[in-house]
């Protein structure tokens, strides 16, 4: 991530969350092909877990892409007495 140029920092973090949902789907087929009760609690802890990851992934790419918006100028709140 350090020698990508920052413009390709918010697509980088994009590629990032669709590789975790994929990890959410692996989790959820392994987790509907156990059997065992211990096999189905990992499973959908890890289902969880990778949800979260999702999830803030979607943050902190939100936050980048405020980061480039450009502000509004402050309006003059007082104007000079004349």
């Amino acid at each position: 991530v350090w020698n990508v140029t920052p413009a390709l920092h918010t697509p980088l973090m994009a590629v990032t969350n669709a590789i975790s949902a994929i990890v959410i789907v692996g989790a959820m087929l392994a987790a509907a092909l156990t059997v065992t009760p211990l096999g189905k609690t990992m499973g959908t802890l890890a289902v969880a877990l990778a949800a979260v990851n999702v999830f803030g992934g979607f943050l902190v790419t939100r936050r980048m892409l405020e980061m480039f918006k450009k502000k509004a100028p402050k309006a003059a709140k007082e104007e000079a007495p004349k």
